[in-house]
């Protein structure tokens, strides 16, 4: 079999795999974000940090949901790493931003962050803000999904289909998952061009 065609195979397999009930529950709870005036902060590092800067286009241009990634304001960004520390730049973002219990972020991750392991600490640290304000968690992540499948109030789980793929088909279903979100009746509230 063809590296593509046996690439091609293990993005079906991915698609059949993933948990629609969950996929569900999300845009139920991002309708009711919405309609409570909240704001959705996508957070994501690496390729997920890009996939995040296109989601809050989507979000508020065709879903008309108010949100922001913190990733996008590099100045920000790099000023909290350099003065203090990775580990919280998405953490003091939402308490600079005063979230709240109306607010939600949603989390975009392979690893979906783990502390012991040194992986995206900055995301499990954002978590804990989030829960500590009573905010709503949401996550489209690969593997056990780390830190985010565990305490998040709705996470999508990017099958494992083969091991030295996890990260391409996570970032990949990322973008699968959000623009179903963001094209579902319940909360598309503007036609897209094409």
């Amino acid at each position: 079999m063809s590296f593509v065609k046996q690439y091609l195979a293990e993005a079906a397999q991915v698609i059949d795999q993933l948990d629609q009930k969950a996929i569900d529950a999300v845009i139920d709870l991002l309708v009711e974000t919405r309609i409570r005036g909240g704001r959705l902060f996508v957070l994501g590092v690496d390729g997920s940090a890009a996939n995040a800067s296109h989601a809050v286009n989507d979000f508020r241009k065709i879903a008309g949901i108010e949100a922001y990634a913190p990733t996008d304001n590099v100045s920000e960004l790099s000023a909290r790493t350099n003065d203090e520390g990775w580990n919280t730049v998405f953490s003091e973002w939402l308490k600079v931003s005063r979230a709240s219990a109306k607010d939600a972020i949603l989390v975009f991750s392979v690893g979906g962050g783990n502390l012991e392991k040194n992986v995206s600490p900055n995301i499990v640290s954002a978590i804990q803000e989030a829960k500590a304000r009573n905010m709503k968690v949401f996550g489209i992540v690969g593997r056990d999904g780390g830190y985010t499948g565990k305490t998040g109030d709705v996470v999508v789980t990017v099958p494992t289909v083969d091991e030295q793929r996890v990260t391409p088909h996570a970032e990949a279903f990322q973008a699968v998952i959000w623009h179903c979100l963001v094209s579902h009746p319940k909360l598309q509230k503007n036609a897209t061009k094409w």
